[in-house]
């Protein structure tokens, strides 16, 4: 007969997968308690509510963008980052610009794949970091705002801050595009004609808007370049 007592049995674990939707949509949902926390208690705190109907309008405005953005960004950065760096990525924001390139720098450095549980767990602790350093920053600039406004008002750093957004996203697009130029070529020059055609104002209007449109004309323009073997 076995001696081996009931205590000695192996202990049976959830995938890596299961625990993490499971932990991460718990702490997904407290995060999002905590966001609208604040607002709630102050309106509670003053006696002070939002007009439903203002509410609704600005809504409708924006939702309309972003609500397509929000669902094209889940379907497109979720197998790159894995299940819970999305968790992570989405609640903290600043994907495209930190989250997605320190995890897929994580994993090209790693030579780790995208999709399988190293890789996950790769993603998750790149984007955890980023949102960590991120963090640390903002309350570095909070601490030093004051100090730093005679420099950062300075004529001499104005052109330099006016030229951010174009300089980050100018490295980001390099980034992508360097792996392979061709499938570059179709969706910016879809994007350089239509703003060449269409009327200044119309243009920024609808420039959220464009993104979905932007991501089939590249998939489309993909396929064939797979297709003719030219990628």
């Amino acid at each position: 007969m076995s001696s081996r007592s009931p205590h000695d049995q192996p202990v049976v674990r959830a995938p890596y997968s299961e625990t993490i939707h499971f932990v991460s949509r718990v702490w997904t949902g407290l995060g999002l308690i905590l966001i609208l926390a604040i607002p709630v208690l102050f309106c509670l705190r003053y006696q002070v509510w939002p007009d439903g109907q203002a509410i609704l309008a600005g809504l409708l405005k924006v939702g309309v963008i972003y609500l397509p953005i929000g669902v094209i960004e889940a379907i497109t950065f979720g197998p790159i980052l894995g299940g819970g760096a999305s968790y992570l990525a989405f609640i903290t924001g600043n994907l495209t610009n930190l989250k997605i390139p320190c995890a897929v720098n994580a994993l090209e450095q790693a030579k780790v794949e995208q999709g399988s549980e190293a890789g996950e767990i790769l993603s998750t602790l790149s984007v955890a970091t980023s949102s960590i350093v991120t963090n640390l920053i903002l309350v570095m600039g909070v601490l030093l705002l004051i100090p730093l406004t005679p420099v950062l008002q300075s004529p001499v750093l104005t052109p330099a801050f006016a030229n951010v957004i174009p300089a980050l996203f100018g490295a980001l697009g390099y980034m992508f595009i360097s792996r392979n130029w061709r499938l570059s070529v179709l969706p910016l020059l879809f994007i350089l004609i239509l703003f060449l055609t269409l009327p200044l104002g119309i243009a920024k209007t609808i420039s959220g808007g464009l993104i979905p449109i932007t991501v089939l004309v590249t998939l489309i323009g993909a396929r064939v370049l797979y297709k003719r073997n030219w990628v």
